[in-house]
């Protein structure tokens, strides 16, 4: 993820978080909080880091398979895999359709083409996962119950990430903001309900 990305490409030019902040103009805090992945810095902020730190802006953002100055030994330890990032699910046609193309995103996953990234939308699971936050998503058409996953209601809706839940002879969608309400699909319902995969790991806003 980016915030790792940075850590690495900042320790291979052997910088301290204050030498990166002095560098740039912002406070060091804000530096530890970009390496911690409690917060990202805007696009022109990562190309002046990239420009700091010898590298692309594509690399720190995982787009590119690029390496910082020291080279490709600085990723080797990490058995990390571009994996697609999409901005939707649907169902149509009996089958998961992936749409809006977000380029790749790094992952350390064993089999790379049976997984993707679903960009968040909405805040349906606050406080744990923010809308623009990554999920990272095994494919699978199952779902154990309590799992996290992206399911797709309806006969052409929209993938929706939520807690997969068996109630009795229903499922229920449950999200973690409790301004929301719970989805309960039961009987015919059933048969229009897609499961896209289980939310294996979730990273804050790239």
């Amino acid at each position: 993820m980016f915030s790792e990305r940075l850590k690495m490409a900042r320790k291979a030019k052997k910088y301290s978080q204050a030498e990166v902040s002095r560098l740039l103009g912002v406070t060091q805090q804000a530096v530890g909080k970009w390496e911690t992945g409690r917060s990202t810095p805007d696009p022109q902020t990562v190309a002046r880091l990239a420009e700091i730190l010898d590298t692309t802006a594509d690399a720190l953002l995982g787009l590119s398979a690029g390496a910082v100055s020291a080279g490709r030994e600085v990723f080797s330890g990490y058995a990390q895999c571009l994996v697609p990032v999409v901005g939707t699910v649907r169902a149509g046609y009996g089958a998961l359709a992936f749409e809006e193309d977000y380029g790749k995103e790094y992952a350390s996953v064993k089999d790379p083409q049976n997984y993707f990234y679903l960009v968040v939308k909405g805040d349906s699971m606050e406080p744990r996962i923010s809308d623009g936050d990554l999920a990272l998503v095994r494919r699978q058409s199952t779902l154990e119950n309590g799992d996290l996953g992206v399911l797709v209601f309806g006969l052409d809706g929209e993938g929706t990430l939520k807690k997969y839940i068996q109630r009795g002879n229903s499922v229920v969608l449950h999200p973690f903001n409790p301004a929301y309400e719970e989805i309960v699909i039961k009987g015919e319902e059933l048969d229009h309900l897609y499961i896209a995969g289980k939310v294996v790991e979730t990273k804050a806003k790239w």
